[in-house]
């Protein structure tokens, strides 16, 4: 999993590729979230277009992160999930909890 992290109109992008599953993806997203959120932002766009599946502990991790930047004021927004990625949270019925964009221009104004 590599992560990228940058920031654009106070809301910080976060571009992953590879799989988000069990094990060291996960981990390494789970502490690029909480030194995030410990240093105070609450904006995010996760750009998951370069991710081809997401496990259930990636799901979980998701959620959690949602949650965390909802009490700090803030929101996970996802750009670009692929088709499968989709299906996925469809599955498992958590696509409706986020919003979803396929423009990144959008996705940052939407916190306006």
């Amino acid at each position: 999993m590599d992560i990228e992290v940058r920031t654009q109109a106070q809301v910080k992008i976060i571009k992953l590729r590879g799989k988000l599953v069990l094990g060291e993806p996960a981990d390494k997203l789970a502490a690029t979230f909480t030194d995030l959120i410990a240093a105070g932002d609450s904006r995010f766009i996760l750009d998951l277009e370069e991710v081809p599946m997401v496990d259930s502990s990636g799901i979980g991790l998701l959620v959690r992160f949602l949650t965390a930047a909802k009490q700090k004021g803030g929101s996970v927004k996802l750009l670009n999930p692929p088709k499968m990625v989709v299906q996925t949270f469809k599955l498992v019925r958590i696509l409706n909890i986020f919003e979803v964009f396929d423009d990144a221009a959008a996705a940052i104004t939407s916190y306006d």
